[in-house]
């Protein structure tokens, strides 16, 4: 491994290998000490998209609110379906909600809110991209899940690993802001190690991750978005050697876009460079 590396593999907190069993154990245990030590929350949020990570994150969430009840615990995770208008996967949504098992379903159509929102924006001389329009998707997904969180005394889990994190695969404020992370220190294989453990609908783990923010580009995959394959991340994670050109686009996004991993500068902690961090939202 080179410097970058090595840092970056410490940072992520990926292990070379997991066993599934112990590290959903880990997982469905960190959710019950947060939920135990917050004596305010009675419900966890997550907009279940019907992709591998929220799958993944709402069977573990689930999990750890049935252990928490059966302790005598007053608590409830809500399950999120945030279509677009009418979403091309809700055939996968509805069978990733049924491996679940939420105790709650609440579905939000964010369509008219985004649309407004981006006519609003028009009206005022700014028009959007359709690349920006994706990202209000995502921020207006996050703010419904925030407005549920606060109307039922909870708090919104998020579904960001570490091949995501690495990249800065998400939306500042949008799909990157959560309460707690749970999925944090996997990387795309673990989860589906993991998911596999819990015996999950195989089609929901194996399905091409995407996004799907865009209009002009529906259900552009991951992979072609980062021109960099979830194996090559995977492999970087874990400290194996990849290919110069994977390294290199790795450690691209990992530079560029760390601005959405860190909290809002104040004056007394920006550290002063000369030229400050290069933004993509």
């Amino acid at each position: 491994m080179n410097n970058l590396q090595s840092i970056i593999v410490k940072e992520m907190k990926v292990q070379p290998e997991i066993d599934a069993k112990t590290s959903s154990r880990d997982i469905i245990q960190f959710v019950k000490d947060y939920v135990v030590t917050h004596n305010f929350i009675q419900s966890l949020v997550l907009g279940i998209s019907g992709g591998q990570d929220s799958t993944l994150a709402g069977k573990l969430v689930q999990l750890a609110v049935n252990e928490l009840k059966d302790e005598g615990r007053k608590c409830k995770f809500v399950a999120v379906k945030l279509p677009y208008g009418t979403q091309k996967d809700a055939d996968e949504v509805e069978d990733a909600l049924k491996f679940i098992e939420p105790d709650e379903t609440v579905t939000v159509n964010i369509k008219p809110a985004v649309d407004q929102s981006v006519a609003s924006l028009k009206e005022a001389g700014i028009t959007l991209s359709d690349f920006e329009k994706g990202n209000e998707k995502a921020r207006e997904r996050m703010k419904v899940q925030y407005s549920i969180a606060s109307n039922t005394k909870g708090i919104v889990v998020g579904t960001d690993h570490s091949a995501e994190n690495v990249t800065g695969f998400f939306t500042k404020h949008g799909d990157g802001a959560a309460d707690i992370a749970p999925l944090f220190g996997l990387n795309k294989r673990q989860g589906r190690q993991i998911l596999e453990y819990l015996e999950a609908p195989k089609h929901l783990y194996e399905k091409v991750p995407t996004a799907d923010l865009e209009d002009d580009k529906p259900q552009l995959p991951d992979e072609e978005a980062l021109g960099v394959s979830y194996h090559a991340i995977d492999d970087y994670l874990e400290g194996k050697c990849v290919s110069q050109a994977d390294q290199d686009t790795i450690e691209k996004h990992y530079i560029r876009n760390a601005h959405k991993r860190e909290l809002a500068y104040t004056r007394y902690t920006w550290p002063k460079h000369d030229k400050g961090p290069e933004f993509e939202q």
